[in-house]
């Protein structure tokens, strides 16, 4: 009898453990993800999409601290979810465009585009889209267990 109830409280600890590092983890992914797309979108590129994806990213998490206190137990984090993946796909899409129409888009500033690179922004912003995708899916899956 006692070594089943301590097996229990065994469980029962590592199952926290378990929650408090996921919970730290997303934040960590996501705190991470934000900043990169803040800075991918400070150099040139298509930036109304990129602000958008910024803005949705922001509020992604500002929504995902509101509804750790607000959830009741057992609840999934659909919108925080829903919001980090279009964020993802908001960025992407800015990603494609400034990759496709790079020399009308570049033409202004340089005259020789052959010689041109794309930049540490735009590196940063191909980054962000597995991230941002892999986040919004691990909030979708995520329960409240408290």
């Amino acid at each position: 009898m006692k070594s089943c109830v301590i097996k229990f409280l065994c469980r029962r600890i590592l199952l926290h453990t378990d929650m408090a590092c996921l919970l730290v983890s997303i934040t960590v992914l996501h705190l991470v993800t934000l900043a990169m797309l803040f800075i991918a979108t400070l150099e040139k590129s298509v930036q109304a999409l990129m602000i958008l994806s910024v803005v949705f990213s922001s509020v992604s998490f500002l929504v995902f601290l509101g509804q750790l206190f607000i959830l009741s137990r057992g609840s999934l984090f659909y919108f925080t979810g829903f919001c980090q993946a279009f964020a993802g796909f908001t960025d992407f899409a800015a990603c494609l465009i400034f990759t496709f129409h790079r020399e009308e888009i570049l033409q202004k500033g340089s005259r020789d585009l052959n010689k041109g690179h794309f930049g540490y922004c735009v590196i940063l912003a191909w980054l962000c889209i597995p991230l941002l995708l892999v986040s919004g899916v691990l909030y979708l899956h995520l329960r409240k267990k408290q």
